[in-house]
């Protein structure tokens, strides 16, 4: 995963975060699988439940084969 810039941040579409923050800057990137991944671990670690569902939502939603990897870890 490379590093996301300030710069390359600032240039990305609100729909490429999990979560809106402020008025300009979003958080929890989900441009790439890369960052989709980091931040379902990012989030499990240190966000609230209500940011844990909508991160796994968007982020299932973008990338539907994390879903059925995370389902196929617990058995389900």
């Amino acid at each position: 995963m490379a590093k996301l810039t300030y710069k390359q941040k600032k240039r990305l579409p609100k729909s490429a975060f999990a979560l809106k923050k402020g008025r300009y800057d979003g958080a929890y990137p989900i441009h790439d699988i890369a960052h989709a991944r980091n931040a379902l671990a990012r989030v499990s670690a240190h966000g609230t439940p209500t940011e844990k569902q909508e991160v796994k939502r968007k982020v299932y939603a973008k990338y539907p084969g994390l879903k059925k990897r995370a389902q196929a870890r617990k058995g389900k």
